[in-house]
């Protein structure tokens, strides 16, 4: 074949164009994040997840991790719903009555790990809460909690559980909140983000958090106490969500590339990268905090102020007709499967 520069340029050109629409996303999806990017969820979650979106669906649509929040960490559902923002991710127990049925995920003594905390969720949710439409508006790409939650204070002791009377601890939702006023505690509602300055200011006394956040949000210079129970003393349930219509509006094709990065794979992935982060939070925690794993007496104590926390959301599952033992039993048969 006789090449003329003419032809040649052509060619060239049309490469380049064909070229640049293989990398060109057709679709951007846009992130609301309130979280720092060095944060576990954005590093090592949500980052990861974008590649895996771009990868799928061969570079047409594209995960845009915003630079700034759309709004406050309690907003972040009514953004996604609203389709002020495509994707989403904050915990439930920011806007606390609004979402009973994931308060599975949070109760005492129940977690060994945020990934048969977190695989247990998602399955649960799947079988037996997914339709009581407690996520109207929105497509669930994840639900998942952090690892088991523990009480650390600045200057208080934990042992006896006396010494921790009127002590100002920061919670975040109702079965934190309702777990420290239970122990006679008086319980700082804000979220993750304010911690430092509740503790650094003598705002509160102490805080409930998994490892991984002490040293994170820079408290492991402040707090020197951490108290334990089997199981630990909390957990928080979040979720990533993606505006039902946005996700609609994509084509067929698209849709089950995306299905295919979420669900129960970004569950998993939740879980590994948050157990991951609590390693990591547990080691550079030592010689710093002073642990006190609760003797057989006090843990039999804080069960049973947990009793009330139990019956608490045992009747939001009433109100919404759905069997709370069945799905309790469930939940603990799936982390079961999945512990190591």
């Amino acid at each position: 074949m006789h090449y003329t520069a003419k032809t040649v340029v052509a060619a060239a050109l049309s490469l380049a164009l064909s070229a640049g629409a293989a990398v060109s996303a057709e679709v951007t999806l846009r992130l609301s994040n309130w979280l720092p990017p060095s944060h576990p969820v954005v590093k090592d979650i949500m980052q990861p997840w974008a590649e895996q979106v771009k990868e799928a669906t061969e570079g047409r649509v594209e995960v845009q991790i915003l630079d700034a929040p759309l709004g406050p960490p309690p907003a972040h559902f009514d953004l996604v719903a609203s389709g002020a923002a495509d994707i989403g991710f904050s915990a439930h127990s920011y806007t606390p009555g609004r979402f009973t049925l994931t308060e599975i995920g949070e109760l005492p003594f129940l977690t060994p790990s945020s990934l048969a905390n977190s695989l247990a969720l998602w399955k649960v949710w799947q079988e037996m809460l997914a339709d009581k439409n407690e996520h109207a508006g929105v497509k669930v790409l994840a639900l998942f909690g952090h690892g088991p939650g523990h009480l650390f204070t600045t200057n208080r002791e934990v042992s006896p559980l006396s010494e921790l009377k009127g002590a100002k601890i920061r919670v975040a939702g109702a079965v934190t909140d309702q777990l420290v006023q239970g122990l006679d505690m008086v319980s700082v509602q804000a979220p993750s983000s304010e911690s430092y300055e509740l503790l650094s200011n003598g705002i509160a006394d102490g805080i409930v958090f998994p490892y991984e956040s002490v040293p994170f949000f820079k408290l492991d210079g402040l707090v020197k106490h951490g108290l334990r129970v089997p199981g630990g003393l909390y957990n928080v349930s979040f979720f990533m969500v993606m505006n039902q219509a946005r996700f609609d509006s994509l084509s067929e094709e698209d849709r089950a590339a995306i299905d295919k990065v979420s669900g129960e794979a970004l569950v998993r992935m939740a879980g590994e990268a948050w157990d991951a982060a609590d390693a990591a939070g547990l080691t550079a925690l030592e010689g710093k905090v002073e642990f006190h794993d609760a003797t057989a007496e006090e843990t039999a104590e804080i069960e049973a102020d947990a009793k009330a926390i139990y019956d608490r959301v045992r009747k939001g599952y009433d109100a919404k007709g759905v069997d709370f033992d069945a799905a309790l039993a469930m939940f603990r048969e799936e982390m079961d499967k999945a512990a190591p």
